[in-house]
Order: C-alpha cells, then sequence, then structure tokens
C-alpha cells in the first residue's frame, strides 16, 4: 500500500508536468513530452504489481493525448516507447497505436488509437476501446472504435476495392494462460472519415481443411494456438500472398484450441477480385536453386500423422519454451512490416 501512495504521488507530480509544457517549437516539445512518457510506458507493461501497471496506463494514456494535440504531431514517430506498436498507413494517411494492459495470466486486454493526417497539423483522434470479452462472436460483425476487437498490431497492408481503400491489420493478441491468437482484420473508412473494423472480403475454398473457415459471415480472420507455440503469419513479397502456418492438435484434442501447433505447411491468403482468397495447403519450402522440394509436414495428403515428425516438434516448442523462459526485458512491441505500398 505504501508503493502504491508513493506511485500515486510521483503520478501527480509528473501529471501535472505532462499536462503543462513550457511554450517550446513543436520538435522540442514532443521530445519533452515522450521523455515523460517513457517511464509510464515501461511500468505500464512492467511494473511488478496490476494496479500499478493500470495507473501508469492511465497516466501515459492521458500523456499521449496531450502530446499528440501538439501541432504537426504525425510525423512525430516517438521511437523512445518500447512498449507500444506505431504504425503508419502505407498512404500515411492515419496511422495506428497499440498496446496491451495485463491483470494478470488469465486477464488481457488491448488498447489503442488512430491518428488521422490533417491538412493543418492539428489532431483528429479515434480512441479505441477492446470490447473482446463482451462477445463470444468477434469473428461475425462490422465494428466501430467503441467495440473494437483488440490487438496489438504490427503490419498493415493498402488494397483497393474499387475507389475504396481497404486495409488489413495483422495483430498479436495473449488471449489467455494457455494460448494466443492472431488477427487478420481489416479497417475502412466511411465518407465522413469514420473508421469501421471488419469487412466481407474473406473467401475460402470448398471444402476448406478446416469446416470454422465455413460460418457465414467471416468479417475478420482469427487463429488460435497453444502458448508455447510459434505461429508465422506474414505477407511474402516475392509471392504477393499473406502466408501463415497450419495447424494441428499436438494432444489430439482438436476441440482445444490451447493444443494447437504447426505442422509444418501453410495456409494462405492472396488479394484476388477484391478479396482475400484462401488457400488451404502451400508447399512447405519453396524451391531454391533447382532443389528439390522437401516436406516438413506433420499430416501426409491423406490426413495421416507422422508421429516421429510430431515428436520432434514437441521438442522444439518445448525447447524455445525453456530459452524464452530465461530472456529478461520480454517486449510486447511489435515489428511492424511492408507490403506493396509498405507500412512504416
Amino acid at each position: 500500500m505504501k508503493q502504491l501512495l508513493i506511485y500515486i504521488l510521483l503520478i501527480g507530480f509528473i501529471g501535472t508536468a505532462i499536462s503543462q509544457p513550457a511554450k517550446l517549437n513543436s520538435k522540442t516539445e514532443l521530445k519533452q513530452r515522450e521523455a515523460k512518457l517513457i517511464p509510464f510506458a515501461e511500468d505500464m507493461i512492467n511494473a511488478k504489481h496490476w494496479y500499478l501497471r493500470f495507473v501508469a496506463d492511465s497516466i501515459f494514456t492521458r500523456g499521449l493525448v496531450q502530446a499528440l494535440k501538439v501541432k504537426n504531431s504525425f510525423a512525430y514517430p516517438f521511437d523512445s516507447i518500447k512498449t507500444v506498436s506505431k504504425l503508419y498507413a502505407p498512404d500515411s494517411s492515419f496511422r495506428i497505436f497499440t498496446w496491451q494492459m495485463m491483470k494478470d495470466y488469465t486477464y488481457y486486454r488491448q488498447r489503442g488509437a488512430i491518428q488521422m493526417h490533417t491538412k493543418d497539423g492539428s489532431l483528429k483522434l479515434f480512441p479505441l476501446f477492446d470490447a473482446s470479452s463482451f462477445t463470444n462472436a468477434p469473428n461475425d460483425s462490422i465494428r466501430d472504435a467503441n467495440n473494437w476487437i483488440g490487438a496489438i498490431y504490427y503490419k498493415i497492408l493498402l488494397d483497393k476495392d474499387g475507389n475504396k481503400n481497404v486495409y488489413t491489420l495483422l495483430g498479436f493478441d495473449e488471449n489467455g494462460p494457455r494460448s494466443n491468437k492472431k488477427w487478420m482484420d481489416i479497417l475502412t473508412f466511411d465518407e465522413e472519415g469514420i473508421p469501421h473494423f471488419g469487412g466481407d472480403y474473406f473467401k475460402f475454398e470448398l471444402p476448406a481443411r478446416d469446416t470454422v473457415k465455413n460460418r457465414k459471415p467471416v468479417l475478420r480472420y482469427s487463429i488460435e494456438y497453444k502458448k508455447e507455440a510459434r505461429l508465422k503469419f506474414s505477407y511474402d513479397r516475392e509471392m504477393d500472398m499473406l502466408i501463415y502456418d497450419h495447424l494441428i492438435s499436438e494432444e489430439n484434442e482438436p476441440e482445444n484450441l490451447y493444443t494447437y501447433v504447426p505442422d509444418g505447411s501453410y495456409e494462405a491468403f492472396k488479394w484476388t477480385n477484391n478479396k482475400w482468397e484462401h488457400t488451404n495447403k502451400l508447399p512447405s519450402q519453396v524451391l531454391v536453386n533447382g532443389e528439390a522440394p522437401i516436406d516438413n509436414a506433420i499430416l501426409d495428403d491423406a490426413g495421416n500423422v507422422n508421429q516421429q515428425k510430431l515428436d520432434e516438434l514437441i521438442k522444439k516448442n518445448k525447447k524455445l519454451q525453456i530459452e524464452e523462459d530465461k530472456e529478461e526485458n520480454k517486449s510486447t512491441k511489435p515489428i511492424g512490416g511492408k507490403k506493396k505500398q509498405q507500412s512504416q
């Protein structure tokens, strides 16, 4: 309790400093504000107690909004704030901030905001409120900023549907104590410039390997998998496709998504005819310099499991987890990526 009181007093002092800066030029003022935000950005992720993380988040959020009110803040990168993902749209029409709040290993929520690029340098901001805990069907609805399905975004892609810009967001969500999720969401803006998440931009092959993909509508796409597993979900520039690992249950419990791990094969999405068209299976490795293909998939074409490969995969995942547990100061900041017109 003593620690909390000291922290609140410190926050009050620094919060005043954040909200009442001296009159400076924009760049200098933004640098000073950023420097004051850094300890709160660190504490909202790494503080020992959940209440300290929540208080730090509150102060950081207020301080960030004040910083963004500084004229022409859109061009300022906030690179020193390492615990927040900051991605510019490929066309520089907006940028999106996302980060994560954790109460304990059963409670994760994402926070975020969209800052629009304005001609006069003023602030136009859409705060994002994570409503993930209030729905059992997050994939079948178009949502606004007030009931966003939260994720920490690490890539923005831009495509066209006629004259309409369609932004595809790839994000990460720690989800819960036993599984993580990766999200593929759609962001569009209406005629009034209001953001909307989700859209009828997914098309799946029939029959699909995974029956979940055939449930309609699918307005955003997610993959849930074992906490210790490592899932690839990224854009391949040469193939011009979004590629991700196909998953199977390593415990032969397909109803429990927290048992799912990559099996060595891949699935993909390709933007075709204004849709993300899904491909069930890609070769495990792309041929290089005439080499013969090597298939590391655990499942053969008949759907049979190669137990030896599955055992090797389980051992590999456990080894990766042990190595990660030894690392200190884990960061939740994803690394942004690029596509065609590319995010920064």
